[in-house]
C-alpha cells in the first residue's frame, strides 16, 4: 500500500477524532489513526537501507 495514501488516512483519522462529538466516535477515530501508525511504520521498517531520505522529497 501506498505511504503517501497511509499518512493521509491517518492524518484524516487524526483529524476527524479532534472533531467527534462524542466519545465513542473519538475512540473509533483514534484507533484508526493508531492501526494506519502502525501500517506506516510496518511498511518504513521494510525498507531497503538508505530509502528513508527519499520519503521526506516525494
Amino acid at each position: 500500500m501506498d505511504l503517501n495514501y497511509l499518512h493521509s488516512r491517518h492524518q484524516v483519522s487524526l483529524i476527524n477524532a479532534a472533531a467527534a462529538t462524542s466519545a465513542e466516535a473519538r475512540i473509533a477515530h483514534k484507533r484508526l489513526a493508531d492501526l494506519y501508525a502502525a501500517r506506516i511504520n510496518l511498511q518504513r521498517r521494510d525498507l531497503p537501507a538508505g530509502s528513508a531520505g527519499a520519503l521526506q522529497l516525494a
